[in-house]
């Protein structure tokens, strides 16, 4: 049955829509953030994360070897996954980013608040501890402003498949 896959071949027409991206770059917890490092050699890591101004915003300690990469190379990746939220794993969203490392007191500490109380919802102790660990530790806010998205979802790829098998136009 010739076309019968052919929902699988141009996967951007099964893009979220802006509302679905918003959503779920606002539930999600989990994002996989990438790097080039010294050597030249892509790196990445799963980092928990806070959507806010149309930007990603992750910590990390401050002589991680990430920082440093991306202090020199700024030229990075946000990966995030529906995996966890309300929305499910069928979703994603990919960005190009470009990393901005900030150290000032007045950004740690309004990122800490808000990542705690993403993390922790409905559990304030936890959130009061973990926002402690934050503000205590030596850290850096990373954010990362994306260029562009690249999305999927497979609930729509699949209703184009079904559509597909069963002849229906």
């Amino acid at each position: 049955m010739p076309g019968r896959w052919d929902a699988y071949e141009e996967l951007q027409r099964y893009a979220l829509s802006g509302p679905q991206r918003e959503q779920l770059l606002s539930e999600a917890l989990e994002c996989s953030v990438t790097w080039v490092g010294d050597d030249g050699w892509p790196m990445g890591v799963i980092h928990w994360f806070v959507w806010e101004r149309g930007r990603f915003f992750v910590t990390s300690g401050s002589r991680r070897t990430r920082v440093a990469a991306l202090r020199a190379r700024p030229q990075s990746c946000v990966i995030v996954s529906g995996a966890g939220t309300e929305l499910g794993p069928s979703l994603s969203v990919s960005a190009p980013t470009r990393a901005v490392v900030h150290d000032e007191e007045e950004t740690l500490r309004w990122f800490a608040t808000a990542l705690s109380a993403k993390a922790h919802r409905g559990q304030p102790a936890l959130a009061a501890r973990f926002e402690k660990m934050l503000t205590e530790t030596e850290r850096v806010v990373i954010e990362l402003e994306p260029l562009r998205f690249v999305s999927y979802d497979g609930t729509k790829l699949g209703t184009a498949v079904e559509k597909g098998l069963s002849g229906d136009s």
